[in-house]
């Protein structure tokens, strides 16, 4: 089910909606998926620490930035599929939903109209993060040093 070959830095369709599920917040999660379907609680929303990671200007030498909370979820609906997510901060409802999307969108009858909300979403998220590039990209400032008398 893996469509990557090992040392691929391309993303998986999965990888692209879980991340997408992990930046909205819970309303957009409810919003894409409407009424809950039937499903069980494999393992409840939990909240714990994990180290967050930085690298100095974007690509280089990794550091270790801080702790962060998370919140992670896994359900199993009544089909058999199995669902997770992994969620920033303390939001136990937004994690369990985002796992039932999840679930839905890994089933291709079930998920086809989500998949379509989904990539709008991530549409909206990309062009968020654009217009906060660009609006950091204005107060840049070019620092440079003048030698005198050499």
């Amino acid at each position: 089910m893996n469509d990557k070959t090992p040392g691929s830095t391309e993303k998986t369709p999965r990888q692209i909606w879980m991340a997408t599920l992990a930046r909205a917040s819970r309303s957009e999660i409810e919003t894409l998926l409407g009424a809950p379907p039937a499903h069980e609680v494999l393992k409840a929303p939990e909240t714990g620490t994990v180290m967050v990671e930085g690298r100095a200007g974007g690509a280089g030498r990794r550091f270790n930035l801080g702790e962060t909370t998370v919140t992670r979820c896994v359900v199993r609906l009544s089909n058999g599929r199995m669902g997770f997510s992994y969620a920033l901060g303390r939001d136990h409802a937004k994690a369990r939903l985002a796992a039932l999307v999840d679930a839905q969108l890994q089933d291709e009858a079930e998920g086809s109209a989500l998949h379509g909300g989904i990539a709008r979403l991530a549409e909206h998220q990309t062009a968020a993060r654009q217009r906060a590039s660009r609006k950091a990209a204005t107060t840049k400032v070019d620092f440079f040093t003048l030698v005198r008398g050499a």
